[in-house]
């Protein structure tokens, strides 16, 4: 069919830089080892942290909803979409998260963009890290807000954001709670101390903070023990918790309201029950098993010291997102490449996830692995990483 030559003519000029990508097809459930391609390998490229995809109490939970409440719930919230399971896990996560009330939309990236298109309008402003994720990037877009955008971390540059947009009616600070491509973790302190001192909002997306950092997994707010000083908490069902989802923790006005006004919400087809019994079983893990996170954590300082020590760039990461930059993309790619031949997932990431000259091979060790496996995954990067110069 005629018309989409320039897509073509486009994929053709990534396939000559060597960073078109085919999907990875993953043939077992995802755990600290996968099957790809009848291969078994080690996987460092899932955001299954704490490996609930396939914890026992996730599964059964899944299975009782399908045969009681079924597959699916043929509708959206507002109609007749809403069960009590989705009422009880929503009072689950704000209580989790100690807030007063909470949102669950379809994934973390429709809640970014519920939150931000719905809440403000033109009388308002939202400032935002340059390194923010695409999902608040999109939500922006969509905004009647004006915007700012500060560099990253930069709390000089965010100050003076603040006192160049003391004339509108809100100003709204968004950050990552942790930077997903490079792993570092947001200054919340520092950014909540200024907002309390211009009177602006925070919103913070704890998606890769959420059952990794603060007690129990209660993301970068607990932290920081900045209960109650956040405005807006979103974070994800699928990644830590294993499952599917995003929500929104803040007060029962924005809850309502969200309820009202935000699009994702109002137009997408409710959570089937096996999902949102999933993700409530994910909770009681948390609260239940803290030793999970203690691993995770044990694993990240291992295999990052072991990177460090043979000599990768791992740049400025707090978290088990550790980047193995290299620089140029074709290079990403082909390190990528090689180590998955020789029995390692680590995906390739380059422009526009990333800067141009800050291509990498990103990282994520889970509390599945084991010492055995970080080990053989250094050895592997080590002996790739030399062959192609790297280190």
């Amino acid at each position: 069919m005629k018309g989409f030559e320039y897509l073509q003519d486009e994929l053709d000029q990534l396939r000559k830089k060597g960073t078109f990508r085919d999907l990875v097809e993953i043939e077992s459930d995802q755990g600290a080892r996968v099957m790809i391609e009848g291969r078994e390998v080690i996987q460092l490229s899932s955001n299954n942290y704490l490996g609930l995809t396939t914890h026992p109490r996730l599964k059964a939970a899944a299975l009782q909803a399908v045969e009681k409440f079924g597959a699916g719930t043929g509708s959206v919230r507002t109609i007749v979409g809403t069960f009590s399971m989705h009422q009880e896990l929503e009072k689950r996560l704000a209580e989790f998260k100690h807030t007063e009330a909470a949102l669950v939309f379809q994934s973390g990236f429709t809640a970014n963009v519920g939150v931000l298109s719905s809440l403000l309008d033109e009388r308002d402003v939202v400032i935002s890290d340059a390194l923010n994720h695409a999902s608040i990037i999109d939500g922006i877009r969509l905004t009647k807000a004006a915007r700012r955008i500060y560099q990253h971390s930069d709390m000089a540059d965010l100050e003076k954001a603040l006192q160049e947009t003391g004339s509108y009616r809100k100003r709204l600070i968004v950050t990552d709670g942790v930077f997903s491509m490079d792993g570092d973790v947001a200054r919340l302190p520092e950014i909540v101390e200024l907002a309390e001192q211009y009177d602006a909002l925070v919103m913070v997306d704890d998606a890769h903070a959420s059952g990794v950092f603060g007690r129990n997994g209660r993301g970068t707010v607990d932290h920081f023990d900045l209960n109650g000083r956040v405005h807006i908490q979103v974070g994800t069902l699928s990644k830590a918790i294993g499952v599917l989802g995003g929500y929104v923790a803040s007060t029962q006005a924005v809850r309502d309201y969200l309820i009202h006004r935000a699009r994702p919400f109002l137009f997408s087809t409710s959570h089937p029950p096996a999902v949102t019994a999933a993700c409530h079983a994910a909770i009681d893990v948390l609260l239940d098993e803290p030793e999970l996170i203690d691993k995770l954590w044990a694993n990240t300082r291992f295999f990052k010291n072991g990177l460090q020590q043979l000599g990768f760039n791992t740049g400025h990461s707090e978290s088990p997102i550790t980047p193995v930059i290299v620089g140029e993309a074709a290079l990403a790619m082909k390190f990528s490449d090689h180590l998955l031949q020789a029995g390692v997932m680590g995906t390739g990431i380059g422009f526009p996830t990333v800067a141009e000259n800050a291509a990498r091979v990103r990282t994520i060790v889970t509390a599945a692995h084991s010492t055995e496996d970080l080990q053989t995954a250094l050895d592997v990067f080590a002996s790739v990483g030399k062959s192609l110069q790297i280190i």
